[in-house]
C-alpha cells in the first residue's frame, strides 16, 4: 500500500467516525446537540481539526443526511425484494408502509432529513431541488423509479389539472423521467401524463403529511392507533390510480 493510499484510507475512516459520532448525538439528544465541539470531545480531537474533513457544521449535517437517506433506501429496497416484480400495488404499499415504519422508529433522523427547512440539507441537484422539494422526493423517486418504468402509472379518472400548475408539473415530470432513465430504463414521456403526475404529487403530500403528524405527535385529535387510518389512505390513493389489492 502506498503512503498516499494509506492516507486516503485513514482519512475516509476518520470521516466515517465523525459521522457515526454525529449520528449518535443526533439520535440521543437531537439535532441541536450535533456540534463540532461535542463531536471533537467524544473523538478526543480538537474542534478545529474537524475542519480538515468538513467545511462547516452544515456540511457535516448534509453528509449525515446522505448517510441516513442511503440507509432508508436500503431498508425500502429490502422490503421490495420479497415482493413479486409484477405486483405493483404490493410494491407501493411496501414503500409507503416502510417509510412510515422507518420514520416512527427514527424520529430524530426523520426530523433532520425530512423536516428541515434549511436549503443546505437538500441533496438533490440545484436544478432539481425546486421541483423535488425535499428528501422524501429523493428517496421516493430513487426507490419508485423502476416501478414507474415497469408499470406506467394509470391516469386517474376525472382529474382536472389546474392550468396554473402545468409548468411546475411538467418540470416535475421531467425529474421523474430522468430518475427512471438513471435506473437504465428510458421511458416515453407519454406514459406519464400530467394527470398522473398531479395525482402522484397530491398523494405524496397526503402520505408525507400523515407521517409527519404522527412522528411529531400533532394529530388534531387523540387516536390510539393511526395505522388503520394510514392503510385506508393508501387504499384510496391506489384505487384512485387504478390499482387494487
Amino acid at each position: 500500500m502506498t503512503e498516499a493510499t494509506r492516507r486516503e484510507r485513514l482519512r475516509a475512516e476518520t470521516e466515517r467516525d465523525i459521522r457515526r459520532q454525529a449520528r449518535a448525538l443526533l439520535v440521543s439528544h437531537g439535532r441541536d446537540a450535533v456540534t463540532l465541539r461535542a463531536i471533537a470531545r467524544e473523538l478526543g480531537i480538537t474542534a478545529p481539526a474537524l475542519y480538515r474533513y468538513y467545511d462547516s457544521r452544515e456540511d457535516l449535517l448534509r453528509r449525515l443526511a446522505d448517510d441516513i437517506c442511503t440507509d432508508l433506501a436500503v431498508e425500502l429496497d429490502a422490503d421490495l425484494a420479497v415482493i413479486a416484480s409484477d405486483d405493483v400495488a404490493a410494491q407501493v404499499y411496501a414503500v409507503c408502509r416502510g417509510f412510515r415504519r422507518w420514520a416512527l422508529a427514527h424520529p430524530q433522523e426523520f426530523a433532520l432529513v425530512f423536516a428541515s427547512t434549511e436549503d443546505t440539507l437538500g441533496v438533490c441537484s440545484p436544478d432539481q431541488r425546486e421541483q423535488v422539494g425535499d428528501q422524501f422526493g429523493r428517496i421516493f423517486l430513487e426507490v419508485a423509479g423502476r416501478l414507474i418504468a415497469s408499470h406506467p402509472a394509470p391516469t386517474p379518472p376525472h382529474t382536472d389539472v389546474p392550468e396554473s400548475l402545468h409548468a411546475d408539473l411538467e418540470a416535475f415530470r421531467r425529474v421523474l423521467l430522468d430518475t427512471v432513465a438513471a435506473q437504465g430504463v428510458p421511458v416515453d414521456p407519454e406514459v406519464l401524463p400530467l394527470t398522473a403526475v398531479y395525482h402522484i404529487t397530491q398523494s405524496w403530500v397526503r402520505l408525507y403529511g400523515h407521517v409527519a403528524l404522527e412522528v411529531f405527535g400533532r394529530f388534531p385529535f387523540a387516536i390510539g392507533n393511526p395505522e388503520p387510518m394510514f392503510d385506508s389512505m393508501l387504499r384510496e390513493i391506489l384505487a384512485e390510480m387504478g390499482f387494487t389489492d
